[in-house]
């Protein structure tokens, strides 16, 4: 439950500030270059912060903790990208490999700074 419940926190995250980066990028306060950059880092920056979140909760081993969150990020963006786009590229490879990596380091600094009692 707390997967599910941490997951939609970081998607209406997401979709807020995404909303805010393309009402920004609709009225040409910022470039092409930094909205697919920003775009981009957003992504990653909310993914850390909901990981290093579950990492605090988790009681041990959060390596697995961010492997299990990031599991359902990247299902999330492919079953997105094939009902968009049914292409499948390297680039996309890439990209959910640095989903599942950041999601992990931040799970297990969170589980590190975790208080002990």
């Amino acid at each position: 439950m707390t997967y599910i419940k941490r997951s939609i926190y970081t998607i209406i995250s997401l979709i807020v500030c995404l909303l805010l980066l393309t009402t920004l990028y609709y009225f040409n306060l910022i470039n092409t270059n930094i909205y697919k950059y920003l775009k981009f880092f957003i992504i990653i920056i909310n993914i850390f912060i909901s990981s290093y979140i579950l990492g605090k909760s988790a009681t041990s081993k959060g390596y697995l903790e961010g492997i299990k969150n990031a599991s359902i990020y990247i299902i999330l963006f492919i079953i997105i990208s094939l009902l968009i786009n049914s292409s499948f590229s390297p680039k996309s490879l890439l990209y959910y490999f640095i989903i599942l990596f950041t999601s992990t380091v931040a799970s297990m600094f969170g589980i590190s700074k975790k208080k002990k009692s």
